[in-house]
């Protein structure tokens, strides 16, 4: 089209005098066909290069797009290490936690044994060591305790000792600050605190913690005394008393709802960061406890992670 329009110029622009020769218009002809030629030709070399350019861009977005996906693909790959490596480590740290807790528990069994120990061998020490006459009582020459002299008489045995302060034979002396059993007062402290007695049970499980402290059930009353200082709303005794579990008789049955009610009791205190921490520790020691569950569920409930992020992150 552009050749067409620099022909029309040049034919229109041109004057032809009337005497002009044929051999100047055939000219003047030859050189606007040359002219059309370059015009084509260039017209050509643009086309040629615009498309080569256009290839060129192509094939750079084209590159452009797959580092793009490349740089993605890298990036999620990364996300999913730190990721991993993260969840790792927690559950390298939740074994460790394990571990501590067997080394307390082995060392709690070790101790009650260490106690059981000792009883018996003070039992054996009193068997074995005679009981000493009354300071002074003395026997009659020539009489055994109880029985004929050897002038033939015999003692009253209607009469009573002498002294009236004597134990009569077969008696038993009653024992001084005699422990309650262990069984039913536990099972007592746990009727009267469902029936909200808490001051009654409170006193029960005390008695079972002061006379049976390294039984089983001494961490389970413990416990029970977090719980009435739950209810009673004294948030920071609970804490103490589910810590004493937890410190005191980790392999209690007890444990994993001390660590549950004492993460509770640190969020009513609006200690928000340690709440999270006694959660993400309960799931991590007992993952498949119905604590453990509703850990998850308050920990979700509250926005919060379950697995705390690895620092740095």
């Amino acid at each position: 089209m552009a050749a067409g329009l620099i022909y029309a110029l040049v034919v229109t622009s041109v004057p032809v005098p009337a005497h002009a020769a044929s051999k100047e218009i055939i000219e003047l002809q030859t050189q606007v066909q040359q002219l059309m030629d370059m015009v084509q030709r260039l017209q050509s070399t643009v086309d040629t290069r615009m498309g080569v350019m256009q290839h060129l861009v192509e094939q750079t977005a084209d590159n452009a797009n797959q580092m793009n996906a490349t740089i993605n693909a890298l990036q999620l790959k990364i996300n999913g290490q730190t990721e991993a490596t993260g969840g790792k480590l927690d559950t390298v740290s939740g074994q460790v936690q394990s571990l501590n807790d067997s080394v307390d528990e082995l060392k709690t069994r070790l101790a009650k044994l260490d106690k059981s120990l000792s009883d018996m061998q003070a039992q054996l020490q009193n068997i074995q060591t005679p009981p000493q006459p009354a300071p002074g009582s003395q026997i009659p020459a020539g009489q055994t305790p109880g029985g004929p002299s050897s002038g033939g008489q015999g003692t009253d045995q209607g009469a009573p000792p002498q002294g009236g302060g004597g134990v009569a034979p077969g008696a038993v002396a009653p024992a001084a600050n005699a422990a309650p059993p262990l069984k039913d007062t536990f099972q007592s402290g746990v009727r009267d605190y469902n029936a909200a007695h808490y001051d009654v049970a409170a006193s029960e499980f005390q008695d079972v913690l002061h006379y049976y402290p390294m039984d089983d059930l001494a961490g389970s009353a413990q416990f029970y005394l977090g719980e009435i200082a739950y209810r009673q709303l004294n948030f920071a005794d609970a804490v103490k008393s589910y810590n004493a579990v937890l410190e005191g008789f980790p392999g209690s049955p007890k444990a994993p709802a001390a660590q549950l009610r004492k993460g509770l009791a640190l969020l009513q205190l609006n200690k928000r960061d340690a709440g999270v921490h006694e959660l993400r520790t309960l799931i991590q020691r007992h993952p498949q406890t119905p604590e453990a569950a509703q850990a998850r569920t308050k920990l979700n409930s509250m926005g919060v992670r379950i697995v705390a992020p690895a620092p740095g992150r």
